[in-house]
């Protein structure tokens, strides 16, 4: 019986349009991030990095070569933490990430 994580986290990876929307949407983040940080002199919360952190380490996995199976699937497993770690945190100490 395969395993169900060898075939979904380390299958090669689909690059394209995937790949393009995971970076987009992390320099969207970031983007929004500098934005209150610098024009709006504000100081947004913690949650945006993660989620920045999270979508760059999924766009950097999904535009990998074919051949570089294992790879990805160690940045999917990166970004899964990071997501991990976001949840952990709003449970935890809330205040940490407003």
């Amino acid at each position: 019986m395969p395993s169900i994580i060898k075939d979904t986290v380390f299958k090669e990876p689909t690059g394209g349009i995937l790949a393009l929307v995971y970076l987009s949407g992390a320099l969207l983040f970031i983007g929004q991030y500098g934005y209150y940080t610098i024009i709006a002199n504000s100081t947004p919360g913690s949650f945006i990095l993660f989620m920045c952190a999270g979508f760059g380490l999924s766009g950097i996995a999904e535009s990998l070569p074919n051949h570089r199976r294992r790879a990805a699937g160690v940045l999917r497993i990166a970004a899964i933490f990071v997501y991990i770690i976001l949840l952990a945190t709003l449970v935890i100490d809330s205040d940490f990430l407003m």
